[in-house]
């Protein structure tokens, strides 16, 4: 699989892996950690989640042209690693819950994460760039998509051990403490500080059961409020404990990407060598029109207006997927005991994408190998569109499982008996981010090898940028998911990306030959 390939491809993978793992045992965890820590709504938790993963694809807007202005794409990469291990330690050092000043400690969250997404910006898309410029190289440049594919499999390996890590290490802080995990709890909890003995009912009734329940000790809760603040504390103290584990996640993709930086192509010195493949690659940009330009920038800007739709969609996988895995999946039957932590919680579902990306990568390559052979391989364009109709297939699934489910405003008055028989199985989510991954598999790594390909050379960091910026607007949109989770039946809900997704396929469609066509 890798022989053909430039050698810095496996060392900017690695040093890429080790950053996504510390990424996603922040991003498992990110939406149930604001709202247990802050007892803020699924659509306030929204707002925040939105901002911040606009913020990190918006910012590496920012990274893009500071590395085209500087040519300094490794130290830019560089700084942008330093930079994110600050950002997780800020919002790793354990403070009490429920917090003394919300307002303070909320602030001081968003901006851990602010600097979080700026060195994301740094890092992200530049490194994109050099992987993208080690298949200049004529005697690469057939394997670009292939290359990009590899390297997105690495990421996604750093995703799956990532929910792993995060989960463990806040269950095994719960149990040091005598508690087990239940993921109903924070937010009646949080509900009993604010209405106290005025809180309804069915949910007292509900806090009292499961309370009593999570107790390993076998106390029985007779002073609800001192079970409340305790419970809280460590179930967010645990949910920080596991953002240290993304540091040192940073500091292995920092050693990494130190001692193999030498391997990576540098855009200085390409500028300034007189070797035949750089003088190939400067009469390239010489010869290439304005009109060419043009086209190519307009060509790559429609595609990124397409794939908002697919971000908005895919990317509820953070966010209101996992709101509905905690409050409509049976995860009782995930309950793997380590002896000293169990693995059980919503978070899991958030390790079956990066597994399927890992599993599925070399057979989707696999298949466009037996394609490209036999002349039959779609262009990237229609492998784009392609990938937007198994997105809506994959919500349309949801969308039949969720129809006969309540709303989630009614489950506030339904008992724990009565929630838990409405509860759907595991393999629903697991069905769902199987089809997602598909459909990710056509769109996202074959994104970054159209970018490369068609973006004029000397704006390489900035198109890159500018496609994760078209992620940002997607992002930007993530809580229109959390204001339909909370305000319409759930079955609708997934029906507006079926709707969403679906449209963008027909839109992609009609430019596909358009794009063929500026692509050679």
């Amino acid at each position: 699989m890798f022989k053909k390939h430039p050698k810095g491809l496996i060392a900017a993978a690695l040093a890429n892996m080790g950053e996504r793992f510390g990424f996603y045992i922040m991003m498992a965890i990110l939406t149930l950690f604001i709202s247990a820590k802050f007892g803020l709504s699924e659509t306030t938790t929204g707002y925040i989640y939105s901002a911040f993963y606009a913020s990190i694809y918006i910012l590496a807007l920012v990274g893009g042209l500071i590395a085209d202005k500087t040519k300094n794409f490794k130290g830019t990469i560089l700084a942008g690693l330093i930079m994110m291990a600050v950002g997780y330690l800020i919002i790793a050092i354990p403070t009490p819950t429920p917090v003394p000043s919300l307002g303070l400690y909320l602030a001081l969250t968003c901006f851990g994460l602010l600097v979080i997404a700026f060195g994301n910006g740094l890092f992200k898309g530049n490194l994109q760039a050099l992987v993208g410029q080690m298949y200049d190289n004529p005697k690469y440049s057939s394997l670009r998509d292939s290359g990009f594919q590899i390297f997105y499999m690495f990421i996604n390996i750093g995703g799956f051990f990532a929910p792993w890590i995060a989960i463990g290490v806040r269950n095994w802080w719960l149990k040091v403490n005598h508690f087990d995990y239940d993921a109903s709890l924070p937010e009646l909890c949080h509900q009993y500080l604010e209405q106290g003995s005025s809180m309804p009912a069915q949910a007292m009734d509900n806090l009292s059961t499961l309370a009593n329940n999570v107790c390993l000790d076998g106390t029985q809760v007779t002073d609800m409020g001192a079970f409340v603040n305790s419970y809280l504390d460590v179930f967010n103290r645990g949910f920080q404990y596991a953002f240290m584990a993304a540091i040192v996640a940073m500091l292995i993709s920092l050693v990494i990407y130190v001692v193999n930086k030498n391997r990576f192509p540098d855009p200085a010195k390409k500028e300034n060598s007189n070797t035949d493949t750089v003088s190939a690659v400067s009469r390239e940009e010489i010869k290439m029109s304005a009109t060419e330009i043009k086209q190519r920038i307009y060509a790559l800007f429609a595609v990124f207006g397409v794939v908002i739709f697919f971000w908005l969609s895919f990317h509820q996988n953070g966010y209101s997927l996992t709101y509905f895995a905690r409050d409509y999946v049976d995860l009782s039957v995930i309950n793997i005991n380590l002896g000293f932590t169990q693995i059980k919680g919503a978070e899991i579902f958030q390790c079956v994408n990066p597994f399927f990306v890992v599993v599925l990568t070399p057979l989707i390559m696999w298949l466009f190998g037996m394609l490209k052979a036999k002349g039959k391989e779609p262009s990237t364009p229609m492998k784009f569109a392609i990938g937007m109709g198994i997105a809506a297939l994959a919500y349309v699934f949801l969308m039949v499982f969720s129809l006969t489910l309540p709303a989630k405003d009614a489950l506030s008055s339904m008992t724990t008996a009565e929630i838990d028989a409405v509860r759907v199985t595991p393999w629903i989510m697991i069905g769902l981010y199987f089809i997602l991954t598909v459909a990710e598999l056509f769109i996202s790594p074959l994104g970054l090898s159209f970018v490369s390909k068609v973006a004029p050379p000397h704006l390489q960091g900035l198109m890159q940028g500018c496609w994760l910026a078209a992620t940002a607007v997607g992002n930007s949109l993530l809580f229109i998911g959390g204001i339909l989770y909370t305000t319409v039946p759930i079955w609708a809900c997934w029906l507006v990306f079926v709707g969403a997704t679906a449209a963008s396929m027909i839109v992609m469609l009609s430019m596909v030959k358009w794009l063929e066509r500026v692509a050679k």
